[in-house]
């Protein structure tokens, strides 16, 4: 049986989960649907107390689930998040333990980012905007969940700072910070600033992994975040950015004037001799690094050139005629035989619902097919919301 206190922190779970499907947004968002699953796996083999409910209101809210529109949104609350965090506080023998998490769609920089010259720094895309001209500059900025502080920082151009950006995610946000860090010997601070969204955490995390770095699982040690498990960083990249980085904590301050009067005290500190200030340990400047602190390469992970199909292979189980009817605010999808027999005919009111009717009826038996039919669904539902005409491409 629950303890008296377990059941009160399940009935907290249970708050934030349905304060959060009373949200639209929560119930299109793959990170409800990730926390929603997670609470149902973990929760299976917990005795509860007869009265309690925990498992039908799961099953409850997975009902009133939309189709997923994003993976995550990077709320600066974020509901699902919270709700784990509160679980595994309560039964931490029982807490997820995978390292799936909410992944951020991430922009390739757009044409105001000046990249340098340097092997072609920064080297993973994202949403960032570097400032000096040459990357060389000592400070990095993390605006966290703030990106319109970004937007104020980036407008002014300070000398001082090398790259400023957003940092959403206590997982895949974080390993794109360490490798864009390691990559540019020039950066020896990393400035955590804006609003740190409550559930995910990103920038306690970067402070417990400056501290105390990662387990065997690569789970940061001490991060208060719903998923912190770095699984595109080894163990040596994110040693080196611990040897390479001083993290400053100014997490809450929007105040753009102060930590850019933060920015050009670390600026100095960079430049002064350690008998006039005194230097955070193990952090040095390219010309200054010792065996012991040298920065490591970071593995880059292959890029493919995308090229047309030397050829394309029809699907055997048969061809798709997509039909928006915009007065009526669905799609209908006819499936036919090469021998053009109509087999059936499909209705839906977006794009998500029927590849996934028509995936998991196996009327599609081909990648490529899918891939095609996915692009072609989402183009004429964009058509039905901008009452554009829908024209079908070829395969």
């Amino acid at each position: 049986m629950q303890t008296e206190i377990e059941t009160k922190q399940l009935e907290k779970v249970e708050a934030e989960i349905s304060e959060g499907m009373s949200l639209a947004k929560c119930r299109k968002c793959g990170c409800m649907e990730e926390a929603l699953n997670a609470l149902s796996n973990s929760s299976a083999g917990l005795e509860q107390n007869p009265e309690a409910d925990f498992a039908s209101n799961l099953s409850q809210w997975k009902s009133q689930m939309e189709p997923i529109k994003y993976a995550c949104l990077g709320c600066e609350y974020c509901y699902p998040a919270v709700a784990l965090n509160e679980f595994s506080k309560a039964f931490p023998d029982a807490a997820p333990t995978d390292a799936h998490s909410c992944a951020f769609s991430e922009r390739i920089p757009s044409g105001d980012v000046k990249e340098s010259t340097s092997g072609g720094w920064p080297l993973v895309p994202g949403e960032y905007k570097v400032l000096c001209k040459n990357g060389e500059c000592s400070v990095a900025i993390s605006t966290l969940a703030s990106p319109e502080l970004t937007d104020k920082i980036a407008e002014l151009n300070p000398d001082e700072v090398c790259i400023v950006g957003k940092t959403e995610t206590e997982n895949i946000g974080i390993d794109k910070l360490i490798r864009n860090t390691i990559t540019n010997k020039a950066i020896r601070f990393l400035v955590l600033a804006g609003t740190d969204p409550k559930g995910h955490k990103p920038g306690q995390t970067i402070l417990s992994l400056s501290s105390n770095g990662v387990d065997e699982k690569m789970r940061v040690i001490g991060s208060e975040g719903k998923r912190p498990f770095l699984r595109n960083v080894t163990k040596d990249e994110i040693e080196s950015f611990r040897k390479q980085v001083e993290v400053i904590d100014l997490i809450g301050c929007e105040e753009v004037e102060t930590i850019l009067n933060k920015a050009k005290e670390l600026l100095v500190a960079a430049g002064t001799s350690e008998q006039e200030v005194e230097l955070p340990k193990s952090k040095c400047s390219c010309s200054e690094c010792s065996n012991e602190t040298e920065v490591i390469e970071s593995v880059e992970v292959p890029t493919i050139q995308a090229k047309e199909p030397a050829r394309i292979q029809m699907d055997k189980a048969g061809y798709f005629v997509i039909l928006p009817q915009p007065e009526k605010g669905i799609i209908i999808v006819e499936h036919y035989s090469y021998d053009d027999k109509l087999l059936r005919t499909i209705e839906g009111n977006d794009a998500r619902s029927l590849y996934w009717t028509i995936i998991e009826n196996e009327w599609v038996t081909q990648l490529s097919h899918a891939a095609y039919l996915g692009k072609e669904l989402e183009k004429a539902e964009l058509s039905l919301k901008l009452v554009v005409k829908y024209t079908q491409d070829g395969a």
